[in-house]
């Protein structure tokens, strides 16, 4: 499926900004290579943040869960 858009339009200009920087990988093999490495180190770093805030929020409610409060006077409403 070959579309076009006219690059004066938002999907043409997206369209040309995602050839030009196509072309221009496909042109230095090494771009592509370190450009691979930093997705694989980006997913590892996200998913390291995402491991460390679950276990945060895990301890932070484990801990919220055991604060007794106590009723206040005068009973049930």
């Amino acid at each position: 499926m070959n579309a076009y858009f006219a690059p004066s339009t938002p999907q043409g200009m997206l369209l040309l900004f995602l050839r030009t920087r196509v072309d221009r990988a496909q042109r230095h093999s090494q771009r592509g290579a370190s450009a691979m490495e930093f997705v694989i180190i980006t997913a590892v770093l996200v998913a390291l943040a995402a491991a460390v805030g679950l276990i945060i929020y895990n301890l932070v409610t484990d801990k919220a869960d055991e604060i007794n409060i106590p009723d206040t006077p005068g009973g049930d409403l």
